[in-house]
């Protein structure tokens, strides 16, 4: 690509990390859209989608931690299965064409299901059960290593829709989540001899500072409401991509 097309890549890249970290997410899924659709070698997806993911994650755990919606108790059993599956399917390179269609699925059923839900209550927070908690987080955590993502895009609508926890607590939870995943994954996909694209740093700026504008209006200013209708977006965007792109 030329200079001009890798810094349209870049402001690109600058509006997903700030729409994406409005919701707490890495927004793995809109970086390997936007990098599909400037023609980016495909083998480059998955390592610039978590290091971009690190980046944004790392600012929108901080800022909705920091802002006091961060719950321990929510957070570390799904984790605790998911780093080593996300490290395993960072490390595996499988062709795509077999699980995108599902997951794009399932993201766009989530996607509506949020839109036309009653609206969320805050208080009704139920707490998952031990086994399932590690049940989930292990296929998160390897489908998050497979494809790239942090596995907050399925995470954050599971927790809405089961009122596992509330809205601004599920996007903390889900940005850490992310981090750790994209961590493992990243560490993976290196331990695999696979190259880390020479173009990262200049998408990093760019995620970097988009992270930081969209994760501090998603944490103190957008109305929890708004949140959701963010997170619908977020999942329409993602499913579109995985079934089209």
């Amino acid at each position: 690509m030329t200079l001009d097309a890798y810094l349209l890549l870049a402001a690109v890249v600058f509006v997903v990390a700030i729409l994406y970290s409005s919701v707490g997410h890495g927004g793995a899924s809109g970086y390997i859209a936007a990098l599909a659709l400037f023609s980016v070698a495909p083998a480059a997806f998955k390592p610039t989608a978590l290091i971009l993911n690190i980046l944004v994650a790392t600012v929108a755990a901080y800022t909705f931690a920091r802002a006091g919606h961060f719950s321990w108790r929510l957070f570390w059993p799904f984790a605790a299965t998911s780093i080593p599956c996300s490290f395993i399917g960072g490390y595996l390179n499988l062709p795509p064409h077999v699980y995108k269609p599902l997951v794009g699925i399932i993201l766009l059923a989530s996607a509506c299901r949020l839109v036309f839900q009653s609206e969320h209550n805050e208080q009704a927070v139920r707490q998952p059960s031990m086994p399932v908690a590690l049940i989930i987080g292990a296929g998160l955590g390897l489908l998050s290593g497979l494809t790239g993502v942090g596995g907050g895009i399925f995470l954050s609508p599971l927790f809405i829709l089961l009122k596992w926890g509330r809205t601004r607590e599920v996007s903390t939870v889900a940005a850490l989540f992310i981090l750790v995943n994209s961590i493992a994954g990243l560490l993976g996909h290196v331990s695999s001899l696979q190259a880390i694209p020479g173009f990262a740093p200049l998408l990093a700026v760019a995620a970097l500072a988009g992270g930081v504008i969209g994760s501090f209006f998603g944490s103190r200013r957008l109305p929890v409401a708004g949140v959701i209708r963010a997170l619908s977006v977020v999942l329409t965007i993602a499913g579109f991509k995985l079934l089209f792109v």
